[in-house]
């Protein structure tokens, strides 16, 4: 646990207690604060009441006086589409509204690093797509370079979760754009996009404001490294606005098909080749083809991102190609979970927008395609030129006949049910075909999560395979 310093004596209130809430209330606790604790779930508030937290509903008028500040869970909305009551209420009094990425960035430092002969670092990762294998990938690869590393934020622990640094260690945080928008200190030592595609409209008043929000990370505490993906216009102009001039090494420039030219720091991946230059000059290449765990130039861009951070703590190119190798890539993203008869069969649940659809329809070859769900705004216009190699879409998800009306010159079977997209898929997969599932779209008409849809791909698939 990460003990919440500043806050000695004075009462905290904490909104949401799920898992990055409790955390929070038990950090802040550690610290010598006093933690007020709302969740509109009884539940919730229970549960807070078990661990002897105080529950107390933070809009009821006076509720707020004695408060020093609100700590409010990355999932509730603080002002798109629109305020919660709860934070409105801070507003009106005067009080301070945080977030648990905020505590963390003004708690990780202690007085203990004094005795440190390497002060830890914190490597945070954000971006629209990507940046869980990113994050992961980060940690795997220090993990076996033998440097001390924790990972956590929107993946692993929660950020005052995890345990107090210890010398030399690397911190990896994965941070969404709800986690960035709010945060108060915002101080990583290496700052990662991965790229940039609209998402979480709602939330962020439009694509301007998500751009904003992920932003923030680099903009508001001035990481020594600068880790950006420039294959989208906003990558590109983040970048620029970073850099003093063209041969500023503080900002390493990250692309997945781009042939990069000048004196700058460069990583890019082309025709599954890894190459760093600095200076005009190419100085490593990794050949990321046969690496399992890293399919298709959406995880090449994946890796040229972990590299570039990997770089910037210090690690050398072989050490970072050693950790590649033996990367086995993350549960529901573009994860192979079996190969039999001929046929690869992955499980790529968390393509839940077109954009990562997109990356994994052009990751494959022969591609028999399971896709459909709760669309998202805008449908599937996005994924036109992307359709291929797909030689067949087994469409699941009760607006099935829809979706599948949006995928002109595509045989498309509407299956509803996974189990029969499974079962059609696997009996009419050749040698060399890739059984895909890549949805598209969200999973709630059917599942609880994604994470939900993908295990149920994966336990279906093993029961028609026999493989248990």
């Amino acid at each position: 646990m990460i003990p919440v310093q500043g806050y000695a004596g004075a009462t905290i209130a904490v909104l949401g207690l799920g898992r990055s809430g409790l955390a929070t209330a038990r950090a802040l606790r550690e610290g010598g604060a006093a933690p007020l604790c709302w969740d509109d779930n009884p539940a919730a508030r229970d549960k807070a009441e078990a661990e002897g937290f105080e529950t107390r509903d933070l809009s009821r008028p006076g509720a707020l006086e004695d408060v020093t500040a609100l700590i409010t869970s990355p999932g509730i909305p603080h002002l798109y589409p629109a305020p919660n009551p709860h934070i409105a209420a801070a507003w009106a009094a005067g009080v301070p509204v945080d977030n648990d990425i905020g505590l963390f960035f003004r708690s990780f430092a202690t007085e203990d690093w004094d005795s440190f002969d390497t002060m830890p670092r914190v490597i945070a990762v954000t971006g629209s797509n990507g940046k869980s294998t990113t994050s992961a990938l980060i940690h795997h690869v220090l993990q076996s370079a033998g440097r001390p590393t924790q990972l956590a934020g929107n993946i692993g622990r929660g950020v005052l979760d995890i345990d107090p640094a210890r010398d030399g260690e690397v911190v990896v945080l994965e941070l969404s754009s709800y986690q960035t928008e709010l945060a108060r200190a915002l101080t990583p030592d290496v700052a990662v996009l991965t790229n940039l595609t609209p998402d979480h409209l709602d939330r962020h008043a439009g694509k301007g404001g998500y751009f904003a929000a992920k932003r923030r990370l680099f903009a508001e505490g001035g990481p020594d490294r600068c880790v950006i993906g420039v294959d989208e216009d906003e990558g590109r102009f983040l970048a620029n606005q970073l850099m003093e001039g063209p041969g500023d090494d503080r900002v390493i420039r990250i692309s997945s098909g781009q042939k990069f030219a000048g004196p700058g720091w460069t990583v890019s991946a082309r025709k599954g080749f890894l190459s760093e230059g600095r200076k005009g000059k190419q100085v490593a290449s990794i050949d990321l083809r046969a690496i399992k765990g890293l399919p298709g130039a959406h995880n090449h861009q994946n890796a040229c991102a972990a590299y570039a951070a990997l770089r910037a703590v210090g690690l050398a190119p072989r050490q970072i190609e050693a950790g590649f190798a033996s990367f086995a890539g993350l549960p529901h993203r573009s994860q192979i979970v079996a190969e039999a008869g001929g046929v690869t069969y992955v499980n790529d649940s968390k393509a839940t927008n077109v954009d990562s659809a997109r990356m994994a329809l052009r990751a494959f070859k022969r591609i028999r395609w399971i896709c459909g769900g709760l669309e998202k705004e805008g449908g599937l216009g996005g994924l036109t030129d992307s359709l291929g190699e797909v030689a067949k879409a087994y469409v699941i998800g009760r607006e099935a006949a829809h979706f599948a009306l949006q995928l002109p010159g595509i045989e498309a079977e509407i299956c509803t049910t996974m189990a029969r997209a499974v079962d059609l898929a696997v009996a009419e997969a050749e040698p060399g075909d890739t059984v895909l599932l890549a949805p598209a779209a969200a999973s709630f008409d059917q599942y609880d999560s994604f994470e939900k849809r993908g295990e149920d791909f994966v336990a279906t698939l093993r029961a028609r395979l026999g493989t248990g």
